[in-house]
């Protein structure tokens, strides 16, 4: 259920960042924000634990983010 999540994420800041590069930067913020927050309070889990709870939230924020500079940088090359 979470990876269909963070798929449509990614999806709708792809899109976004396509069609409205510059309003794509706030969506693209509190997505990083909430996936940090989730990030944060999973690696406080005792041991290495917290780095394998961790992890998951790190490359989903890490792939959200270059899902929307995919858009952005898409649409630079049409209208550059």
């Amino acid at each position: 259920m979470l990876v269909g999540a963070i798929v449509v994420v990614c999806l709708l800041l792809l899109v976004l960042g396509f069609l409205l590069p510059r309003l794509s930067r706030g969506p693209q913020r509190g997505v990083d924000r909430t996936l940090t927050t989730g990030q944060g309070i999973a690696s406080k889990t005792p041991g290495p634990l917290g780095r394998l709870f961790a992890k998951p939230f790190g490359t989903s924020r890490r792939a959200a983010d270059k899902s929307a500079a995919t858009g952005r940088r898409a649409r630079g090359k049409i209208d550059g």
